[in-house]
């Protein structure tokens, strides 16, 4: 799972502009034992390919279930054969019930609260319970006989009649009926698209070493995915007009009731079951070397279909990849929703599920779309408890994606990504859910990859990915824990790799090795190409966006066109050190992008550039119209240029107390911009000037709105604005 855009701009959703650049700039000692070559382990402890990973799981799952689209509700019927492998005698068996999370908006997860309020400001017609739902387990039976049983907290508890003993099997039976809530949680609907997931009683892992069911219920802050590969036959009666994706082997029967048809899938070892139904999803199918990829998306733009068979190719070039360094994908289909959840893309087994495709998306630089992927081998092919170790699935998956922009050649994706970060956290990449709280993507994801990648530096390519197809064949279709990974990387390895992964996870503060880390130089060039290609991303969001945007002086300045930044020079010592105060936060900004820049203070400096160099430069002008040199030399075209825009340059710089800025083009050259933040008396007031200064780092974003002009008055509230919304705001607002 990782919180997304769909563009390159999907690497900052949990970070602000600033909070990246803090990462970035993070100072301090910086301490780590050279690494030394590992010693290879002997062939003997290497784990044999597994003759028939295709073997029957020890679970079986039979679901009819009926999808009522009027009330949107389910009624099923399971049929589930356990087979104990453990080698306790069990007097119960444990499911989990996460679709009970929705009983209140307490217990749902928080990662869909913003969306779910969203949703409901649109469609004021729906009340809070509207946005919840549930399962209720009518009548468990076995052999013909009822069985006592207990719903829960998520858990639900089944009393055998007889002991199972290890070896043992026994079938059991339930019928369920479930309500699913309006918006966008996991399980879900929202417009014209049912999101499917934690819709059945499912089965909990039986932990032998403390010989219990793991009974936890459902993350209300993360994800807690932890399961049993199982086999599925699973059958689901919808309307006829629907499309339904869901993992496995799909085939349909129209021969029920009028206007309904049946949709089966047969589903061998897969870790979970999903389904996602919809009356408007198109279907894209390509098949190359016995692998069938579909895309299940909304045909809602022009040319969609093109950008989706992209999409597709990338999905092929991704999965042979993983295959190749890890093993091989061992399902004959995987399957891609395009749903209304945006902000947030999530893995299942064997299917993912993306936000909209928009019409300027770059697959080649989805990073989300490739690290959702690379799920489906950490966590889908090998599990683990995303409660308690969630680095093994996300850490693994977002190294892996990287790992892939590496081998692409994509510098910007690639290692580069890893080795920019030299900040320091206080937590253990190896905590727990409760532990990390809300900093599960700079522990799990950056800290996490990290590792990853200090590994694979410390040991080169060849061992690591043999450590890695080895870790891949003793926990595929199993589930792993990181003592498991530990003891593989000491198998295959070494145990100097062991104990340097292990302080790695174990021990707070983990920084990568300086060595593997970039120079400053380094730094500066890497943060340069990144905000170039974040602006150019998010300025083609929308095609027909003025030229005369804020936001776009600095991307031209991130492409090499010069820019300048001019004071007035006729002004009091207040407006001196506002001014000052504007160039520090401005220079922050550039330096940290690597923009190359020049400040003019001077009216005689400026008089000798004006005409060749500022003629020619993109330029940003500060201080009062009446006082900044640039301004009285220009005045007439600027004058003349902000009219055709739309804002009256004379009658606002009347305006008394009256600040702001506006952008237009350059009166010498149509080519570059000039960019003025202005005050109309001496100074900025005391009460503005917090505001300003705000609305002055806002202004040259890409996160926020797309500025042509604005006014405050002298409290900072702001009077006029001409803006053009940005999509991508709401994945960047505070919580």
């Amino acid at each position: 799972m990782m919180n997304s855009l769909r563009s390159r701009t999907a690497n900052l959703t949990k970070k602000t502009i600033i909070g990246s650049l803090a990462l970035t700039l993070a100072a301090g000692p910086v301490i780590g034992p050279g690494s030394a070559a590992a010693k290879a382990a002997p062939a003997s402890t290497i784990a044999p390919i597994a003759a028939d990973i295709e073997a029957q799981a020890p679970i079986h799952y039979d679901i009819q279930a009926r999808l009522n689209e009027k009330d949107m509700t389910m009624q099923g019927s399971s049929r589930i054969t356990y087979r104990n492998t453990s080698q306790d005698t069990l007097s119960e068996l444990a499911f989990h019930t996460y679709a009970n999370a929705n009983r209140s908006a307490s217990t749902q997860t928080s990662m869909f609260k913003r969306s779910n309020e969203e949703i409901s400001k649109n469609h004021p017609d729906k009340q809070p319970e509207d946005f919840l739902g549930g399962i209720d387990i009518e009548n468990v039976t076995s052999s013909g006989q009822a069985l006592d049983f207990s719903d829960k907290e998520q858990a639900l508890t089944v009393q055998l009649r007889q002991p199972l003993p290890p070896g043992g099997s026994i079938t059991v039976y339930m019928d369920f009926s479930l309500k699913i809530p309006y918006g966008s949680q996991r399980l879900s609907y929202y417009r014209d698209i049912v999101n499917g997931a934690h819709w059945f009683p499912v089965m909990s892992v039986y932990d032998e070493d403390k010989h219990q069911w793991n009974t936890t219920p459902y993350s209300s802050t993360f994800e807690t995915d932890y399961y049993t590969s199982a086999d599925y036959e699973v059958d689901i009666n919808v309307p006829d007009a629907y499309q339904v994706a869901m993992p496995g082997t799909i085939t349909t029967r129209n021969d029920v009731k009028p206007g309904r048809k049946v949709v089966s899938a047969v589903a061998n070892n897969t870790r979970e079951f999903v389904f996602f139904a919809s009356p408007n999803f198109k279907v894209d199918s390509v098949t190359r070397d016995g692998l069938t990829i579909e895309y299940f998306y909304f045909d809602n733009e022009p040319g969609k279909k093109q950008i989706i068979d992209r999409y597709i190719d990338q999905a092929f070039k991704a999965i042979q990849f993983f295959g190749d360094k890890y093993g091989a994908y061992p399902y004959p289909d995987f399957r891609i929703v395009e749903s209304y959840v945006e902000g947030v893309a999530i893995e299942y087994s064997r299917v993912i599920q993306m936000g909209q495709v928009q019409g300027q998306a770059d697959p080649a630089q989805d990073t989300v779309f490739v690290h959702e992927i690379a799920h489906q081998w950490f966590h889908a092919l090998i599990g683990n408890d995303s409660e308690t170790e969630s680095f093994l699935d996300e850490g693994f998956a977002d190294f892996s994606k990287v790992y892939f922009a590496e081998k692409q050649g994509d510098k910007l994706n690639g290692f580069r990504s890893i080795q920019v970060d030299d900040s320091s956290l206080e937590l253990a990449i190896a905590s727990n859910n409760d532990e990390v709280g809300d900093m599960a993507s700079p522990v799990y994801y950056d800290k996490g990859r990290q590792a990853i990648y200090q590994l694979y530096r410390s040991v080169g390519e060849e061992k690591f990915d043999r450590m890695m197809r080895e870790y891949f064949k003793r926990y595929v279709y199993k589930n792993a824990t990181i003592e498991g990974l530990l003891q593989t990387i000491d198998d295959v390895l070494g145990n100097e790799a062991r104990n340097e992964m292990a302080a790695a996870l174990y021990q707070p503060g983990f920084v990568l090795k300086p060595e593997y880390q970039l120079t400053e130089e380094e730094k500066t060039a890497y943060m340069h190409d990144q905000f170039q290609l974040l602006y150019q991303s998010a300025l083609t969001q929308i095609p027909d966006l003025p030229y005369e945007t804020m936001s776009r002086i600095m991307d031209k300045a991130l492409q090499g066109e010069p820019l300048s930044i001019v004071l007035s020079d006729q002004a009091s010592r207040r407006t001196r050190k506002q001014q000052e105060a504007m160039v520090n936060q401005l220079s922050m900004l550039l330096d940290i992008s690597g923009v190359k820049y020049e400040v003019i203070r001077d009216r005689q400096v400026l008089k000798k550039k004006m005409k060749k160099e500022l003629g020619t430069n993109n330029l940003i002008v500060i201080g009062n119209g009446k006082t900044n040199g640039v301004i009285q030399a220009l005045k007439s075209g600027i004058v003349d240029r902000a009219n055709k825009m739309g804002f009256a340059w004379k009658d606002t710089m009347n305006q008394p107390s009256a600040s702001g800025a506006y952008v237009i083009k350059h009166p010498f050259n149509q080519n570059r911009l000039l960019l003025h933040y202005f005050w109309n008396g001496d100074h900025i007031t005391d009460e503005a000037m917090e505001t300003y200064m705000a609305k002055m780092q806002e202004s040259l974003g890409f996160t926020s709105a797309y500025y042509q002009y604005y006014v405050l008055d002298k409290t900072g509230k702001v009077l006029l604005d001409k803006q053009v919304e940005n999509p991508l705001s709401k994945f960047f607002s505070a919580e």
